[in-house]
C-alpha cells in the first residue's frame, strides 16, 4: 500500500537514514507521525530543528550539550584529576547511569578504525592531549568497546598518553552477571582472570 503513497514512503525514507532503523520500523514511525495530530506534528518537526541548533560540542569534553558547557563540566564536584574517554555521547550517559564514577569525560565521537576510513585526525584526540596539557590530570580511563577497534584505539591513546606523565588504564571486562563460565569464550575469560580482585 505505501509504495503508492509516494509523500508517505518520502517520509519513512527519512526515518530509514537514521541510525538502527530498518525499512518496516521506519515505515512504523511513518504511520505514526500520520495518527499525530497537526499541532503534534508541528512540535515534532520543531524539537527535530531545535536539537540541530542548539545542540553543540562542549568546549571542554566534546560530549553534546544545549548550553555553553555540558552538565558534568558545569558541576563543580567532579574530580577533574580522573578523565574517562569514551567513544560516543551514548557511552558517557550509560555510565552516568552507574553513578559510581565521579570524575570528567571525554567524547573522541568515534574508534580507529582504518577499514571505515576514520582515523586518529577525524577524532577529538588533540583536544583530550590539551586538556592532558593544562596539568591536574593523574589518569586517564579508556572506555572504549572490547572490539578490534576499540583496543586499537586504547593501545593508541596510550602511546601518546604515557610519555606526559598520566596513568592510563582500561575498564576490566570479563564475565558478566548471571553468565554461566562454560559459555563464556577464552578471550573473555582471560580478561576475567586479568581484571579479578581481591574479596
Amino acid at each position: 500500500m505505501a509504495e503508492y503513497i509516494e509523500s508517505l514512503e518520502r517520509l519513512a525514507e527519512q526515518f530509514a537514514r537514521l541510525e538502527g532503523v530498518g525499512k518496516k520500523s521506519a515505515m512504523r514511525m511513518a504511520f505514526s507521525v500520520l495518527e499525530l495530530e497537526r499541532d503534534d506534528v508541528e512540535s515534532f518537526a520543531k524539537a527535530l530543528l531545535d536539537a540541530k541548533e542548539k545542540i553543540h560540542l562542549c568546549p571542554i569534553c566534546q560530549n553534546l550539550t544545549d548550553r555553553e558547557q555540558c552538565f558534568v563540566c558545569e558541576d563543580p564536584q567532579r574530580d577533574r584529576s580522573t578523565i574517562c574517554v569514551v567513544s560516543d555521547p551514548k557511552t558517557m550517559l550509560a555510565m552516568e547511569k552507574v553513578r559510581e564514577y565521579r570524575g570528567v569525560y571525554h567524547v573522541l565521537h568515534g574508534v580507529i578504525s582504518p577499514m571505515n576510513g576514520v582515523t586518529p585526525d577525524k577524532l577529538k584526540i588533540k583536544e583530550l592531549l590539551a586538556r592532558v596539557g593544562e596539568g591536574n590530570v593523574e589518569e586517564i580511563i579508556v572506555a572504549t568497546d572490547p572490539t578490534v577497534e576499540g583496543e586499537a584505539t586504547a593501545l593508541y591513546l596510550a602511546k601518546l598518553l604515557r610519555p606526559l606523565g598520566v596513568r592510563v588504564t582500561r575498564l576490566a571486562y570479563g564475565v558478566p552477571v548471571g553468565a554461566d563460565l562454560e559459555y563464556a569464550d577464552e578471550v573473555t575469560l582471560c580478561r576475567a582472570l586479568e581484571g579479578r580482585r581481591d574479596v
